[in-house]
């Protein structure tokens, strides 16, 4: 099922669209859409593991200011950036050593977020420091591919400041109204801890947030990773 809404920027294209993805039939479209809306600068609005999230090209400057302005805040941390494949956010990575590349190795897809050495090549602005690079690879499905499709995204919860982050397309539509192109539901989504924060740009690596992943579980992989500063 396809709808759409008025847009009231004249910049862009003209509606909004909803695509029903829980019909198997409408995946493939739906993320040859994905790619194009985020290709024109736009914003897709899509379920990741636990939450629906608004998502643009990471390397348009149109597109990430255009998902500031939705989600009505800036980070001065910088914007996090999710990937579709190892390979993929090892190229936006400097050299790991080796324990942090187990790590990624080993829990990449899933709720595993590494802070990261930059690449001094990236061109674009994701509003904070320029040297690291925050990065997840996601389990979902769809998720996965429309990152294959489009590249690196900036992925945030679909929410306004002060509201919960929505598990349900409906919802995201609710607070986002038309800030986002392109909506996919993919019916709801289940509630699930945060993910595990692991600081890679020193060695060895850190740990920044206990999520999902606990700090025992990522030591069966990166042994002398460091616990949680002042714990």
């Amino acid at each position: 099922m396809t709808d759409s809404l008025s847009r009231s920027d004249p910049q862009l294209v003209e509606i909004v669209t909803y695509i029903d993805c829980t019909d198997p039939a409408n995946r493939e479209r739906a993320v040859t859409q994905a790619a194009q809306t985020a290709r024109r600068h736009q914003l897709v609005v899509f379920p990741t593991d636990s939450v629906y999230a608004i998502a643009c090209d990471a390397f348009s400057a149109i597109g990430v200011e255009r998902l500031i302005e939705a989600k009505e805040r800036v980070s001065s941390a910088g914007l996090p950036v999710m990937v579709g494949s190892i390979r993929a956010g090892k190229a936006l990575m400097r050299a790991l050593p080796a324990e942090a590349e187990a790590l990624v190795n080993g829990f990449w897809p899933g709720s595993l977020t590494v802070v990261s050495a930059a690449q001094p090549t990236l061109n674009w602005d994701l509003g904070g420091p320029d040297q690291t690079v925050t990065l997840r690879m996601p389990v979902h499905p769809l998720a996965l591919d429309i990152l294959r499709d489009v590249g690196p995204m900036v992925v945030v919860a679909a929410n306004k400041p002060g509201e919960s982050p929505p598990l349900n397309c409906a919802d995201a539509r609710t607070q986002l109204g038309d800030s986002g192109y392109l909506y996919l539901d993919c019916g709801p989504c289940q509630p699930a801890p945060p993910s595990t924060v692991v600081d890679l740009t020193d060695s060895p690596p850190q740990l920044l947030r206990e999520g999902e992943l606990s700090l025992e579980t990522l030591q069966t992989v990166a042994p002398s990773l460091l616990p949680i500063p002042g714990t």
